[in-house]
């Protein structure tokens, strides 16, 4: 069984931890449950985000999954690629193959969250994608939780670049087809992807505080589709859209309900 664990108001908000986050992940493995962190955060690279879960007490095992590795496996080996990203979505493109500059003529203009945006970055990648480039986002999450409230996504950034071009973007994270492609082959999920979208398939949970995006993600994985209301949706907010199959306080609720639930029936 895999269990797909949004980040950003589940794990953790900001640089503090969601209480029982930790535990939650490891009486998940300790059970056997293969366990990936599914983000829409490009920003950071692999390494950083494994080495903050680790300094919560989690080990990730592999299992982190974000936004900048599934725009990557949309380019190709020796394409040239304009780099509105992170140095997590540049060293996912780089990875492939893909020749990452700052600007000039260009194949394809990547969009991801960096908190270093500035408008010389947008002009070069509105000049590329008016110059035929194709736009790429890693995401359109206009917001995250951090600890000091909402700020701008990688959404926002994007929506920039639109708003300038007129061009609609290829969008590769969650709840989008690369990013569905990608965690059914992480999780070795064999016929989840055969599944009629909004059937939750037996076994395979989504986690996650947004229903636009982790609950649409979940639907479009036919996983089941818990949400937490320990980042960006409160008690007030309910219902929401899609509806999901669980609601807890936090990961930990969901887990022992769930743990609770595997121990009676046996």
């Amino acid at each position: 069984m895999a269990w797909a664990l949004d980040l950003d108001g589940v794990v953790w908000r900001g640089t503090d931890g969601v209480p029982g986050a930790g535990e939650a992940v490891r009486l998940l493995q300790d059970s056997g449950e293969r366990v990936l962190f599914v983000t829409n955060n490009s920003g950071r690279p692999v390494s950083d985000t494994e080495e903050k879960l680790a300094g919560l007490g989690i080990d990730a095992m592999g299992g982190v999954v974000t936004s900048g590795m599934a725009a990557a496996r949309l380019v190709v080996p020796g394409e040239r690629v304009l780099g509105m990203c992170g140095p997590g979505c540049r060293e996912e493109l780089e990875r492939v193959g893909a020749e990452v500059v700052r600007d000039g003529m260009v194949d394809t203009v990547v969009v991801g969250f960096h908190d270093d945006f500035d408008y010389r970055g947008l002009t070069a990648g509105v000049q590329a994608v008016l110059g035929g480039a194709r736009l790429l986002g890693t995401n359109d999450d206009v917001t995250f939780p951090a600890h000091d409230g909402l700020r701008p996504g990688a959404g926002s950034l994007l929506a920039a670049v639109v708003a300038a071009t007129g061009a609609t973007p290829e969008l590769a994270g969650k709840p989008y087809g690369p990013m569905c492609e990608l965690v059914r082959d992480l999780a070795d999920a064999g016929d989840v992807g055969k599944e009629a979208a909004g059937t939750p398939e037996t076994g395979h949970v989504m986690v996650g505080d947004r229903p636009d995006t982790d609950g649409r993600f979940a639907r479009a994985l036919g996983w089941r589709w818990s949400l937490v209301l320990s980042g960006l949706i409160g008690k007030d907010d309910l219902p929401v859209d899609p509806d999901s199959d669980t609601v807890h306080d936090d990961l930990l609720a969901c887990v022992r309900e769930y743990l609770g639930e595997r121990e009676r029936l046996g």
